[in-house]
Order: C-alpha cells, then structure tokens, then sequence
C-alpha cells in the first residue's frame, strides 16, 4: 500500500500547497485507487503524477467544505474523456449526491462509466473480502467524517515446493491447503495444511481523518491503526483560535495519535500562514507528544512496508 498527496493545504490553494487530496494507492491489492477528497484543481495535480483516472475506483468526501469537494466536476468529467469505464462510487455526506448530479446536468457533462453516490451514516459504509471501511462524524462546524481503513488478513502463502516434497500432487490438493484445508494422498498420509503454509499476514490499517477539533472519534478511529492522518491547520498554543474554526492544532494531532496507540502520524491541511521554513519547527511541535510523525507536502508519496513507514523518493 502505498500513500500519495495531492493536497495538503487548508482552506485555499497557495503556491507551496494545493486543497485537500489524498490518494492511497491499492495497484498490487487491486489493480486500482481510491481518493479521499477532491479539492480543486486535483485533477490537475494528477497531471503531475502517474496516476491514471481511469483507475480511480472510489471517493471518499469527508465534508461538503469547498476545499474538499471543488475537484470534483472536473475530475469526473476527465475520467470519461480519458476511456475509464468501470463504475465508480462516491461516498459522502448528506448533500452529495444533489450537488454532484446538479452540477453533471447543468454542465451537461456525459460519463461513459457508472456512477453510483452514496450518501452515508456512521457505521460500516464498504466492505468486500478484501477491506472494510467504517465511518464516524467528527467535530467540525459541519457534518465531518473520519474514516477506519483496515485491509483483512491475507491469505496464507502456500509453500509448494515443500508439498510437493510431501508428495502432494498439482491440482485441487494444492488449493485445498492453501486455504487452510488439510488433505488425504492416495496413500493415506495426512498432510496439514499448516505444515505447508506461511502463517497469515495481517493487513495495513489507516485512520483518514476530515477537519476536526480534538475528540474522541478521532481516537475510536485512529485505535491500534498503522497511520493516523490529521489535520494540522494551526500551531501549539493556539487552541483557543482553533476551536471556533472546528481545526485543530499540531500538538492535538499528536495527542490524537498518542491516545489511540497508532504507529505513525501524517498532518496535512495546513494553514497558508505557516511558511516553508517553519514546517520543521511544526513537526518538532507535534514530536513533543508523539515521536513518528511527518508534515506532508504536497505529491509526497509514503509506502508501507512491515508496519514501517517510509517516504520515497523519485
């Protein structure tokens, strides 16, 4: 799995940093992305990656914010003009659905392709053999959601070198161990499928987090996960300032991850004031409470390996 940002700024594009976009890339698990929030001009960061549209299978909208949602017509759009077919599924809070299908028919954009909207609650909003995806509202000046993304187990890995040495021939016996079925050769011998299989790996786990205040959701979703993403759209000491604007600080991002046990912390949505140069001296804010945590910029690109974090370089 790996993790790109088209957008890490709050409220406006700036020139260091454009509206809120999160891409988590799924090429190896299934061949497609999924995008947590469309800002605008998201479709025109991609232009700077090797992201396809055609490949993009499902949107998450945290809130109806513009920053957050003003990507989407042309993204959309784009995506038809650009051969892409398959059916894709937006997800989102209450209004969505009339805005997005509003502004296709006045704009008499045509998509060649499905599109289904789905407005959603808290609760279990996707879930396939693969993953699950759980949604809870945050505290924000308007509905906000948080969402838990945990990949299941993955199969065991079967080792066919050594059933064949058990003298296990090809053909159904072999899928019969892999999935976890022992299994009876024409000779009596009983070969156990645990004898001839990698143990299970247990999947990757994000919490993707909208704009929010400190609370306690942040942290039900962000419990035991391998990355907590957050908003950090102002500094320490300047929680009095955020909270009628329904952000959070640096060091509350910090907590967030701290409290709820997670591995890693990503901030995004960072607010226009705060200059390059003092992007480390944020981060060294947030390691003040919680010592993994990164200040993404924008087209930043983070991989995960073995619960490990690494950003890559190209």
């Amino acid at each position: 799995m790996e993790l790109q940002f088209l957008g890490t700024g709050a409220g406006m594009p700036s020139k260091q940093r454009n509206t809120s976009a999160l891409v988590v890339k799924l090429m190896q698990e299934r061949g497609t992305f999924w995008l947590f929030d469309c800002g605008e001009a998201t479709q025109h960061q991609m232009l700077h990656t090797t992201l396809k549209p055609r490949k993009l299978e499902k949107i998450f909208i945290t809130h109806m914010h513009g920053d957050h949602i003003f990507g989407l017509p042309g993204l959309l759009g784009s995506r038809s003009f650009l051969d892409g077919k398959e059916p894709l599924t937006i997800y989102g809070p209450v209004g969505i659905k009339e805005w997005v299908i509003t502004t296709i028919r006045l704009s008499r954009t045509v998509l060649q392709y499905q599109l289904n909207i789905i407005e959603i609650t808290e609760g279990v909003i996707f879930e396939d053999e693969q993953f699950s995806i759980e949604a809870k509202l945050l505290d924000h000046v308007m509905p906000c959601f948080g969402f838990r993304v945990l990949q299941k187990p993955l199969p065991p890995v079967l080792l066919i070198e050594k059933a064949q040495q058990l003298g296990v021939p090809k053909g159904p016996m072999l899928a019969k161990l892999k999935n976890g079925h022992d299994v009876v050769l024409d000779n009596g011998q009983t070969v156990y499928s645990q004898d001839v299989t990698a143990d299970t790996v247990k999947g990757f786990s994000l919490a993707i987090l909208g704009d929010t205040r400190f609370c306690q959701a942040s942290i039900e979703l962000s419990k035991d996960v391998d990355i907590v993403i957050h908003e950090a759209t102002f500094d320490a000491g300047t929680e009095d300032l955020a909270k009628p604007y329904g952000h959070a600080t640096i060091t509350q991002a910090a907590q967030v991850a701290k409290e709820s046990g997670a591995k890693h912390l990503i901030v995004q949505h960072i607010s226009a004031r705060f200059l390059p140069s003092e992007v480390e001296k944020l981060r060294k804010q947030g390691l003040s409470v919680f010592p993994s945590i990164t200040v993404a910029e924008d087209f930043a690109e983070f991989e995960l390996i073995q619960d490990e974090l690494t950003q890559i370089y190209k």
